[in-house]
């Protein structure tokens, strides 16, 4: 399992598990509204390009760039959010979190979290499971706001949970053997 991570790892630093995300369509609630969107800016788009081109003429055209906003609203976020998640990877050692991924435009990126006794873990029961262990602030038109991060729609997350808790008890661990070292 430690092909291709050498000058990643630190020296000592194992590997405990590896994984990939569930890649299904899935819909939220928040899904749904933008589509419901979507839905509406496309069809008002189509009703403004068919009444336009009765008139005769080209200008019916300028109507496609909005419908085709208008489909890529009704069904973007569903699909992205499957073709992201069909591109990442995780890997937990016993000190970080690693998220891999490959997508168009902003190509492979690794991102590593470490994993202390500080730690926030947050489990969200699926199936599939999702685990959270950091957040990232995420600028919107309005401000930011924190996005959580983790390892998304796994299986086994329970497991997953258990050996980062794990990882903690031994950060937690070393400390206090420090500690009683430094009296």
């Amino acid at each position: 399992m430690t092909d291709g991570w050498k000058g990643i790892l630190d020296d000592g630093e194992t590997i405990l598990w590896q994984g990939r995300p569930d890649g299904a369509v899935t819909v939220s609630i928040a899904n749904v509204a933008t589509s419901l969107f979507g839905l509406a800016f496309a069809g008002f788009a189509l009703f403004w390009m068919i009444m336009a081109s009765q008139a005769g003429g080209f200008f019916w055209m300028f109507g496609l760039i909005h419908f085709t906003v208008g489909l890529g609203l009704t069904g973007g976020p569903m699909v992205w959010s499957a073709y992201r998640r069909r591109n990442t990877w995780y890997t937990l050692t016993d000190q970080r979190a690693f998220i891999a991924s490959s997508l168009p435009v902003r190509g492979k990126t690794l991102d590593s979290f470490p994993i202390t006794e500080d730690t926030m873990l947050s489990l969200t029961e699926g199936p599939p499971d999702s685990l959270f262990f950091a957040t990232r602030t995420r600028r919107t038109k309005n401000g930011t706001r924190q996005v959580k991060v983790g390892f998304e729609r796994i299986e086994g997350g329970k497991d997953v949970y258990r050996m980062m808790r794990d990882v903690q008890k031994r950060h937690r661990q070393a400390d206090r053997e420090d500690g009683e070292m430094d009296r």
